[in-house]
């Protein structure tokens, strides 16, 4: 009995671990949009540099998606994580103390790296530590505590810029990244006492590879993934801030509550959309095709605001935004109930992988679209290229995926993505 009690005890801890690995991932994906003010003046970067810099991250976590299917195949979560957190760590302390677009650009390709395994391992912890029927709701939990990293990167972040700095801020970020780091080498387990590894671990990425790449519904469900998080990510996670900030003239602190709004509405419609998709129209194309389509809308409509728009209608547009984003999560059940049960792991690996190069391409567009340096920014529709190539994307999967076969939930429970 105390065994038993001992051995739960210690699978929250791991969940609560693992849970702030994914805090601190979600955190350093989209940090760079309040602070890119701050960056573009201390280390001397272009509109186009700004881009390449914020995507470096998301091109480095999706480059080790298959390395790091193989060593959680291999050695297991923990012994994949601790090194990709050690490196992560470098990563945000050659990041605050870069003077020089170089060092930085080096410390977010180890920060992608090292965050490359912060939602694989935790899935792959819950399903060693926890009963089969908990897995869905626990990796829910994750991925909805995974937000509140987002949240930080917000208006919190702003603050702490502005009071602090940047580098020490991020500094401060890394304590906590080393005490998890900590209590990853004290706390993680494998498995229990007794157990082995689970199949979400045994499996092998590139099994059954061939068959998912045959599957045109594969390669459709890929291109909407792309640009649904694609230009979603890239929005909260660093065009916002210069459009707004640059754009519109808003202060950091201004632009941190308006990306507030902006998570807050996508974390609010991921339960939503889900239970709207598994309960009501019992649909997969029904809620994710309108979403993209609004959402390309959306994104065109950011064009329309000009110096001096109204709060509330910065809000309004980007509460949208983030509400009609989140059916995107739905894409992962859609690939999943339309393959084959063996080759389903694969081709959500797969999907993964594309949804982390969505966020790269469109960073690194976008800034290539906007160009210039900060003085030549100071109107929005400098930025107007960078939202008709988002809408665009957005339009195009929409219309690809208006061909594509519709699914049916096969459980009354949500199922979850691993971009989000």
């Amino acid at each position: 009995m105390q065994q038993r009690a001992g051995q739960r005890g210690r699978a929250w801890a791991i969940f609560a671990v693992a849970s702030l690995g994914f805090v601190l991932s979600q955190f350093y994906r989209v940090s760079a949009t309040v602070i890119s003010p701050d960056l573009m003046r201390d280390l001397g970067l272009s509109v186009e540099e700004l881009g390449s810099l914020s995507a470096a991250f998301f091109y480095a976590f999706a480059a080790s998606q298959v390395p790091l299917g193989l060593a959680l195949d291999r050695v297991g979560a923990r012994w994949a994580i601790i090194p990709l957190s050690l490196a992560g760590l470098v990563g945000t302390v050659l990041f605050a103390l870069a003077h020089g677009a170089g060092q930085a650009l080096l410390g977010r390709v180890l920060l992608g790296v090292g965050m490359s395994c912060n939602l694989m391992g935790a899935l792959a912890l819950i399903a060693a530590w926890f009963p089969p029927q908990l897995f869905a709701t626990l990796s829910g939990f994750l991925v909805g505590i995974g937000y509140i990293g987002g949240l930080f990167a917000a208006t919190p972040l702003a603050w702490l810029a502005q009071g602090w700095g940047w580098r020490w801020a991020f500094l401060a970020v890394g304590v906590l990244h080393a005490v998890q780091t900590l209590a990853v080498v004290l706390v993680v387990r494998n498995h229990p006492e007794g157990g082995a590894l689970t199949e979400l671990t045994r499996r092998n990425p590139l099994s059954g590879l061939g068959q998912v790449l045959l599957r045109p519904a594969w390669w459709v469900i890929s291109l909407g993934t792309f640009f649904r998080y694609g230009c979603f990510a890239a929005l909260m996670g660093l065009w916002a801030g210069p459009f707004l900030i640059y754009g519109l003239g808003w202060s950091k602190i201004a632009t941190g509550n308006a990306l507030l709004t902006l998570t807050l509405a996508h974390i609010v419609g991921l339960p939503l959309t889900g239970n709207l998709s598994d309960r009501w129209l019992k649909s997969r194309k029904k809620i994710i095709l309108p979403g993209l389509l609004v959402s390309a809308g959306l994104t065109w409509l950011l064009t329309g605001l000009e110096r001096g728009a109204p709060w509330w209608q910065v809000h309004g547009l980007f509460a949208l935004i983030g509400l009609c984003s989140s059916p995107g999560q739905i894409m992962y059940a859609h690939i999943k109930e339309l393959v084959p049960g063996p080759v389903q792991g694969t081709a959500m690996t797969g999907i993964n992988l594309f949804t982390m190069l969505g966020p790269a391409v469109v960073m690194q567009t976008a800034g290539w679209l906007v160009s210039g340096r900060p003085q030549e920014l100071a109107h929005p529709g400098a930025f107007a290229p960078a939202w008709w190539f988002m809408a665009a994307g957005l339009a195009l999967a929409a219309l690809v995926y208006a061909f594509l076969p519709d699914s049916q939930p096969q459980s009354a429970r949500p199922a979850q993505g691993g971009g989000d």
